[in-house]
């Protein structure tokens, strides 16, 4: 049962004080958060594997059968290219630098949610209640003792492109956008950190697909935390929300374009999901997200718009980030 943002806030502040470990769902707009103490997580409706910390009780897990499919059904250009139009008029108006724009696509396969879940290899999954599942790559804060960490996630290649990390590296259009992000973040981050610095600056990251192997650019902000933080996770993630690497800068007029141009639902996706273990705070951005709707499947992705951008590009960069992050490759039919 979702809850309250205030209640949702005390509890995750009064767990962390004391201590207390646990699991929390927060969607896009943070209307629908929802928390757990860990002891009182039924499996039965929410499973996660959170960087290693997961919890018990999943049963049997499924195996991939010998062949399966999966099949994206993207929406057509026409219709893209319209809600790019909207969002590029935008940025050359001055409304915003860096617009995060997302669309669903409709998928098709054989497998189950829950099949999905148990055999994706991202580092961040969470499987909740036959609703949706999420594959995340992307940390969002993390946070241990007073020292607090951001990793977003900025630019997406084809590995398999010749001379594929030179050519995402001196891109001048996915520079320009990873540098507004960074500093998105940067800012969002001196409002709970007393100090706040760029650690690591555009490092490349290899992630596996069903299909292919991506190259994704990412940077690391760090911060301190005041003296007097004392595990008030609630208060600190409310005040961070949305993820900027998933919206834009500046966050309230590129909400607004956001709103506008897409014409659906976002719901848990883009949201943000997490965990306390006792010690440490950290958290993902759900992204890479395929939800059941009336038992149809929908995989929701984007990419970020500057008025840089290539509409064609971008429109391929949105297919390319619907897949399944298995290591099976042999398993397909196409």
């Amino acid at each position: 049962m979702t809850q309250p943002v205030e209640i949702f806030a005390k509890n995750l502040n009064e767990w962390g004080k004391r201590k207390i470990p646990f699991v929390f769902l927060v969607d896009y707009l943070a209307q629908k958060p929802l928390a757990w103490r860990l002891e009182d997580v039924d499996p039965s409706y929410l499973r996660f594997n959170l960087n290693g910390f997961r919890n018990l009780g999943f049963g049997t897990e499924h195996q991939l059968p010998g062949n399966f499919s999966f099949n994206k059904f993207p929406i057509p250009f026409p219709e893209y290219q319209k809600r790019f139009d909207h969002v590029v008029k935008n940025l050359k108006a001055g409304n915003s630098f860096l617009v995060n724009l997302s669309a669903p696509t409709p998928v098709q396969t054989e497998l189950s949610l829950s099949e999905i879940f148990e055999n994706s290899e991202a580092p961040y999954r969470i499987l909740y209640n036959n609703e949706f599942v999420c594959f995340s790559p992307e940390i969002f804060v993390r946070i241990h003792g007073n020292h607090i960490s951001s990793f977003p996630m900025k630019g997406t290649i084809d590995a398999s492109i010749p001379d594929a990390e030179n050519m995402i590296r001196s891109d001048y259009k996915e520079a320009a956008e990873h540098a507004t992000i960074v500093d998105l973040i940067r800012n969002d981050m001196s409002m709970v950190a007393e100090k706040v610095w760029v650690k690591r600056y555009r490092y490349i990251d290899r992630i596996k697909t069903n299909d292919k192997t991506l190259l994704q650019v990412s940077s690391e902000i760090a911060g301190m935390l005041a003296d007097d933080f004392n595990g008030q996770f609630g208060d600190i993630l409310l005040k961070l929300l949305p993820a900027g690497s998933i919206t834009g800068a500046p966050k309230p007029s590129t909400l607004k374009i956001i709103r506008e141009a897409e014409g659906y639902e976002r719901g848990y996706y883009t949201g943000v999901m997490g965990y306390f273990d006792g010690e440490t705070f950290e958290s993902a951005v759900m992204i890479r997200f395929i939800e059941n709707q009336n038992g149809s499947l929908v995989f929701k992705s984007g990419g970020g718009i500057t008025a840089l951008s290539q509409a064609q590009n971008e429109y391929q960069e949105l297919i390319d980030k619907v897949y399944l992050p298995f290591n099976h490759a042999a398993h397909f039919m196409f």
